[in-house]
């Protein structure tokens, strides 16, 4: 079977160079020859180290595992409780709670690594990991900051190292499926994109804990804090709903968007937005009063992002969360579920709309009886298994090396990982852009204006700047505390 190249818009691009699902010649040569960091012969597996082992972590690691082509040979997490699985399942891994100091003493005998971290710590992990030529696996989203996603997208083209963000349905056939759809015409050309998720389910929209209370033994409060600014540790927020805060997480937008985002960005070849806006829920601590918690992700949000597309009208990219939903199409019957109910997407072109559910699943035309008439050949590449394939096609694009036919056929390189994460801290910046506050000018202490509100924020994406209002651009990076450092 010959081999196929997945089709690319102008718009992409400009910065997705090489990113794409073609696939590209391979020939096997001795690892003396290749060389280069982080290459991995053929022959040989791929030893991996895992940054973050609990939970997700756990399952990132055992995924890895189960290619058949990989062993763990190190293990590294702050919380001893949560790593106790991993440690049992890999006993011979020497375990480590700084994941600085595991990687110094263990880099001769690793080649990859996978980071598994809540979202605050992912990039100073991937990018120590990337200067020493390892290959990493990062779970989404991508990056805590636009700036970080950057950074790391360009640190994987230079450092030459295999990449994958942990957002599995980009390895599905429903999104290629899509993708096939659209360059086949069956919907015209795209006008509006409608996201959405019925996250958050853990907290958002609350004040910070006033009641500190002393640490779990199990756990380095210290190093979980890692970038992010010093605070006494406080109840209900490890192992999960750190998610809700922003100096460690990056709310329903970030946890769910890099799953549902990931098709319609690609199948329509986006690149940077320019533009963004928003709406954000309210909370209400006593009558008709709003509640201000600027530390905590909101409960509900709409955002509207803006793609520019040369010779095209602009796309118009909504996302939505807290249980908000678009329409339903007039194509629906009424009975018929949108998405997957709580989830899903909805494409809108010229001559038509198709939907999916969470990860790209269950790809529809509507109205939906079209869809067992589709007959469009497959023109894209398919990761063996779909989404649970999606560890071993990293495992195997290592092996092969950067550039490699297995690199090729990756399907969240930083390359294209990067952009889409920009794009989903994008809304990020909007709502917290939003929640912007100044004193009043003649006011009384309780008096505040929020000049982000209302505006649409114009994002000159090259330069990763807001150029109509420049207390936004706060957001696009943070300081970190310590001496950690990209």
């Amino acid at each position: 079977m010959k081999d196929k190249k997945e089709i690319k818009t102008n718009s992409r691009r400009e910065f997705l160079k090489g990113s794409t699902l073609a696939l590209a010649g391979f020939y096997i040569v001795p690892r003396h020859v290749l060389g280069g960091p982080g290459f991995v012969a053929p022959s040989d597996k791929l030893r991996v180290a895992g940054i973050g082992v609990g939970g997700m972590g756990y399952n990132d690691v055992s995924g890895v595992y189960r290619s058949e082509k990989a062993e763990i040979v190190a293990l590294c997490d702050v919380d001893d409780t949560r790593a106790q699985r991993a440690r049992d399942q890999h006993p011979k891994a020497p375990y480590y709670k700084d994941f600085r100091v595991m990687l110094e003493k263990e880099e001769k005998n690793i080649d990859a690594v996978t980071v598994s971290t809540p979202d605050h710590m992912h990039a100073v992990q991937a990018m120590m990991a990337m200067k020493m030529g390892k290959h990493v696996y990062v779970q989404k989203p991508l990056s805590h900051d636009i700036y970080e996603a950057r950074m790391l997208t360009q640190a994987a083209e230079k450092y030459k190292v295999v990449t994958q963000m942990g957002n599995q349905g980009s390895s599905g056939d429903g999104v290629r499926k899509m993708v096939e759809w659209y360059n086949a015409g069956l919907i015209g050309e795209a006008t509006k994109v409608y996201s959405w998720t019925n996250r958050p389910v853990w907290p958002q929209g609350i004040p910070w804990p006033n009641e500190p209370i002393t640490p779990p033994s199990d756990l380095d409060w210290d190093l979980w804090l890692g970038t992010a600014p010093y605070k006494d540790y406080v109840g209900n927020l490890v192992p999960f709903n750190w998610r809700g805060w922003w100096d460690y997480g990056t709310g329903a937008l970030g946890d769910m968007a890099c799953h549902i985002m990931e098709p319609p960005f690609r199948v329509l070849g986006l690149g940077y937005p320019k533009s963004a806006e928003c709406s954000v829920g309210s909370v209400y601590v006593g009558e008709f009063q709003r509640g201000y918690f600027p530390d905590s992700c909101p409960p509900s949000s709409h955002i509207t992002l803006r793609f520019d597309r040369p010779g095209k009208e602009d796309l118009e990219f909504h996302w939505m969360d807290g249980g908000i939903q678009p329409t339903r199409p007039e194509e629906l019957e009424p009975n018929e579920q949108m998405g997957d109910g709580g989830n899903g997407v909805i494409i809108e072109g010229t001559k038509g709309k198709m939907m999916c559910s969470t990860y790209g699943v269950n790809p529809q035309l509507l109205p939906t009886s079209k869809t067992k008439d589709i007959n469009v050949p497959e023109t894209l590449y398919r990761v063996p298994d779909g989404d649970r394939g999606h560890y071993r096609n990293w495992v195997e694009a290592c092996i092969g090396g950067y550039g490699s036919k297995e690199y090729q056929q990756l399907s969240s390189p930083f390359s294209v990982a990067g952009p889409l994460t920009e794009s989903v801290l994008m809304g990020n910046l909007a709502i917290r852009s939003y929640d912007y506050r100044v004193p009043r000018p003649g006011g009384n202490d309780n008096q505040f204006d929020y000049p982000g509100r209302g505006i649409k924020l114009v994002w000159d994406g090259p330069n990763m700047k807001i150029t109509n209002f420049d207390p936004a651009n706060q957001f696009v990076k943070r300081e970190y505390r310590g001496d950690y450092t990209l």
